[in-house]
């Protein structure tokens, strides 16, 4: 069994390919066989993640030897490349066509979530500027609550609430969007754009839309990137000065 070990540590990365591969195979199994393709498997995977990431450490499953590898499958170079890679597709012409109603949806978006989720924090008794503007960051993306949290200097047990609250968005969005996507119009490379820019979260927006249209993904996914950066653009500067002007220090 050490020996087992060994080699599944000295080829981490390789093992975490086949754990999530594994994952992302049955769920997509569940989702086709027993709901019908009505949860995305993406969602299901997530989930399915979440739990097993209990069972883990202080680094999730990554704690346990074996599993190691799973910290850099995780990690954020991994990450933002296939965050960039999503958006690989998408014409530019089409992309030309969203205009200036692109840039405005991306700043509404950033300032809706951030509102909502910083209220949401204050509520539950974190009320200085730095727990708000680090959990309505969350609420942008589990990607900006961390950044903005890092900059901003806030505590541990606060970034880790921006980034739940960041990831229940993201399977909230993948669950819904299959199901709202024909009500809200979300049937063309413009209003994929204008989706994934006010909804952000680009895992979320790129399962949802896979779930919907495959030839939408590389749109919303390129406007939730977007939703990304302006997020941790604006939160931990303009949006937290804000937010410093009316809450404690």
């Amino acid at each position: 069994m050490k020996d087992l070990i060994n080699i599944l540590d000295k080829n981490g990365l390789v093992f975490a390919f086949l754990v999530v591969g594994t994952i992302m195979y049955l769920a997509y199994y569940i989702s086709r066989n027993f709901t019908g393709s009505k949860i995305p498997g993406a969602a299901i995977a997530i989930s399915m993640g979440l739990i097993i990431a209990y069972f883990g450490g202080e680094k999730g499953l990554a704690s346990i030897p074996a599993f190691s590898g799973m910290a850099l499958l995780g990690g954020s170079m991994l990450r933002d490349f296939s965050i960039v890679s999503t958006a690989m597709g998408a014409n530019f012409q089409e992309i030309k066509k969203t205009g200036w109603i692109g840039l405005v949806v991306l700043v509404m978006g950033t300032i809706v979530a951030f509102v909502v989720g910083g209220t949401i924090g204050y509520a539950m008794g974190y009320k200085d500027a730095k727990s708000f503007a680090t959990i309505g960051a969350g609420a942008c993306t589990f990607i900006v609550g961390p950044v903005t949290g890092s900059a901003l200097g806030a505590s541990s047990e606060v970034i880790a609430i921006s980034i739940a609250i960041g990831v229940v968005k993201s399977v909230v969005v993948t669950i819904s969007t299959p199901f709202l996507a024909k009500r809200l119009g979300i049937d063309n490379p413009q209003t994929a754009m204008i989706f994934g820019g006010l909804v952000g979260s680009t895992s979320g927006v790129t399962a949802g839309l896979a779930a919907t249209d495959l030839k939408l993904v590389p749109y919303g996914a390129l406007t939730a990137t977007f939703h990304t950066a302006m997020g941790c653009l604006l939160c931990p500067s303009v949006l937290y000065f804000f937010v410093q002007m009316i809450l404690p220090h």
